[in-house]
């Protein structure tokens, strides 16, 4: 039974909850609603699956009156769908029960001012699992979307269109699911994805990328997905090596180049990392922004490479150089000179002035560990005696204090 269960999170999330900038404190209770649901399918998977249904309907009436121009509070609701839907998808629910919640949802869904709800739409069928359900809601909304793609001035939109969607692939209606789509006035990535899983769920791998790949728009706007799909597509078919250098170099994505190495070594564990990192290099560019990835993977002579491009932050170079002073202080001292001259010549974003007595002092402390100290003040000497950038020549009085100390 789901009923006479109480939700802490029902009393955070009622109508017009959260003011103008109420996105902080929204993205927190999201947080504190997801570990409770979690902490009740522990021990009742149906019991949570109806609180997964209670908060998503909850979500744009408690949140409409926030400002979201941030993008923060999507990406929090973003990442509470993301646990969510497993829940109630995976929850041992009968048809009747399921239908209900799926009737509750599609209110939301048409409710929904902004589409928060839009990866509930993108999962529908799987959310439905019966197939009379998926049933259901495919006829609901087929004939109103042919209509609209058909017959009605250009610009017309269903809500639900994905619901439809999903529903005509989960249910193996492959072929009114491609019919339907062709109606459409052009391809759009959100809605002709669908297509193009139909096709490599039957095995047709180099029609699904052709498919996919007429999605591609001069902008770009969805590029990045696009190889992400045709990837997978290939990675499936068992052309793993094609897949990486057709697409995995230019497909993962990540908040540092750092995650973006790290993302494409686990999609492709048996690659020499070494050659990755290469390859990545070559692929995308901006070379000295790899810095952090070959010093964290172990490949210091390619960071070496990477901290002399012009795109290395020199902040980063002196963690680099203090965080090797002891582990390998022949690298540190490289990076220290590195740093000291990246900072010299303009380099970096508005740099304090701290970080050059930074720079000096691991280099020194670096140098001092393997009996090159006379090398490394005789390259601080030359830093000093060569013009530097107009903005940094308190930069170079700076350092030429520090040499001349460090001297007496």
């Amino acid at each position: 039974m789901t009923s006479g269960h109480r939700w802490a999170f029902k009393a955070r999330f009622r109508a017009r909850s959260y003011g103008w900038r109420g996105s902080a404190l929204a993205s927190k209770r999201l947080k504190e609603a997801v570990r409770e649901i979690n902490s009740v399918a522990k021990s009742d998977r149906v019991l949570a699956a109806e609180g997964c249904v209670s908060l998503m309907e909850r979500l744009w009436p408690a949140l409409e009156d926030i400002d979201t121009s941030s993008g923060a509070l999507g990406g929090a609701i973003h990442r509470t769908l993301a646990e969510l839907i497993p829940i109630l998808i995976s929850a041992p629910a009968d048809v009747k029960t399921r239908g209900a919640w799926l009737e509750r949802l599609f209110q939301a869904v048409l409710d929904d001012g902004v589409q928060y709800l839009a990866p509930v739409e993108e999962r529908w069928g799987e959310i439905a699992a019966y197939p009379e359900l998926m049933a259901e809601y495919a006829e609901r909304l087929h004939a109103l979307i042919r209509r609209v793609w058909v017959n009605e001035p250009p610009g017309g939109y269903v809500t639900g269109t994905a619901i439809c969607l999903s529903c005509l692939l989960e249910a193996g209606r492959y072929g009114d699911l491609i019919e339907l789509l062709a109606c459409a006035r052009k391809k759009w990535w959100h809605w002709h994805h669908f297509g193009a899983e139909a096709l490599a769920r039957q095995g047709a791998w180099d029609a699904a990328i052709a498919y996919v790949d007429g999605c591609r728009t001069p902008q770009g706007y969805d590029d990045r997905r696009i190889d992400r799909f045709c990837e997978g597509v290939l990675i499936k078919s068992g052309r793993a090596d094609d897949a990486y250098h057709r697409y995995g170099l230019k497909a993962a994505t990540g908040p540092t180049y750092l995650a973006i190495f790290r993302e494409t070594i686990k999609r492709y564990p048996d690659r020499d990392r070494r050659q990755v990192l290469l390859d990545l290099i070559e692929t995308r560019g901006e070379r000295g922004k790899w810095f952090a990835a070959a010093k964290d993977a172990g490949l210091l002579d390619i960071a070496l490479l990477c901290a002399r491009d012009d795109a290395a932050e020199p902040a980063t170079l002196v963690r680099a150089a203090r965080d090797f002073d002891a582990k390998d202080p022949k690298f540190a001292a490289e990076i220290g000179v590195v740093a000291l001259g990246r900072l010299l010549n303009g380099g970096g974003y508005d740099p304090e002035v701290a970080l050059v007595q930074q720079a000096f002092g691991h280099l020194r402390d670096a140098a001092s560990r393997i009996g090159a100290r006379d090398w490394a003040m005789q390259q601080v000497q030359a830093l000093v005696d060569v013009p530097c950038h107009s903005s940094r020549k308190h930069f170079q009085c700076v350092l030429a204090q520090c040499l001349a100390r460090c001297g007496e």
